[in-house]
């Protein structure tokens, strides 16, 4: 089986305030099966800097049928030194969403480059902020 490239993300909210605004954008990309979620934890730092984890399914029920949706997968692929570098990175009063998702956009071509004789020889995601800065200094040059 082939599979796509696999994505880690961690979204901050400050204050621990998940309001589900995202939730339609992120439906939809799992409903158009651009991308499969393979794993979801919440990390949340509380006001005195302690950090706590769950996984999906440890959720209480009426977030979890937020979540429904998603059809998230939860196998335990984020590991306990991921939750450690996110809550590092986090202030304190604050959550992060942490997952994992496949491209499944990617499957198709990742295919096509392996039946002609190919490999991946390099692959990084560069990170909006990068691309900014770098169109930003090519004004300004």
């Amino acid at each position: 089986m082939t599979y796509g490239a696999i994505d880690f993300l961690a979204l901050d909210f400050k204050g621990n305030n998940f309001k589900g605004e995202i939730m339609p954008a992120l439906r939809q990309l799992v409903e158009n099966q651009t991308i499969a979620i393979i794993d979801l934890v919440i990390v949340l730092k509380d006001k005195d800097g302690k950090v706590s984890a769950a996984e999906l399914q440890q959720l209480a029920p009426d977030i979890i049928a937020i979540f429904d949706p998603l059809k998230a997968g939860v196998n335990e692929m984020i590991k306990n030194e991921d939750i450690e570098m996110v809550g590092a990175e986090l202030e304190n009063n604050s959550s992060a969403a942490v997952m994992l998702y496949e491209n499944l956009w990617s499957i198709r071509f990742k295919e096509a480059v392996l039946n002609a004789g190919g490999r991946v020889l390099m692959q990084e995601r560069i990170p909006n902020e990068v691309v900014l800065e770098a169109l930003e200094d090519l004004k300004t040059a």
